[in-house]
């Protein structure tokens, strides 16, 4: 059983790994926008909101998820 302490870390990990994605796309020129386009703005935003999830189900310890 996946308890909220292990969810916690899952979400904080995607969060981390798409905000991190976000910008290694850019990085690599892949698209037409020059800059943060509006989808990677989305993008951020979601990863930034998932990581923030993720932050609040931390306290919660050992109970199941």
């Amino acid at each position: 059983m996946i308890t909220k302490r292990q969810l916690a870390y899952g979400l904080m990990t995607i969060g981390a790994l798409v905000f991190i994605g976000t910008f290694l796309v850019d990085w690599l020129g892949a698209g037409n926008f020059s800059g943060i386009g509006p989808y990677q703005r989305l993008a951020l935003i979601g990863a930034g909101l998932t990581f923030f999830l993720g932050l609040t189900l931390l306290p919660l310890g050992d109970r199941p998820a």
